[in-house]
């Protein structure tokens, strides 16, 4: 997933996506410690949609707060 499509989801899809990439990342290393995986390369794309979407996440707080902080003197 990119960026684009973090941004269209709602918070709550937001944090069940991470979770079901996190639950893929763990079962894909515990796959990878027991025999050699077939695609290596999908544990580095999960680390970067991780990445991707607590960067949307985090948008989204700081983007929920600002408000605030404007009207505020």
């Amino acid at each position: 997933m990119d960026a684009k499509a973090f941004r269209e989801l709602s918070e709550a899809e937001l944090e069940q996506k991470l979770h079901e990439i996190r639950d893929e990342l763990f079962k894909l290393k515990l796959r990878a410690s027991v025999a050699q995986l077939e695609n290596p390369a999908r544990i580095r794309q999960l680390r970067r949609e991780i990445a991707v979407g607590e960067t949307v996440r985090k948008e989204s707080v700081r983007k929920q707060a600002l408000p605030e902080v404007e009207r505020t003197p």
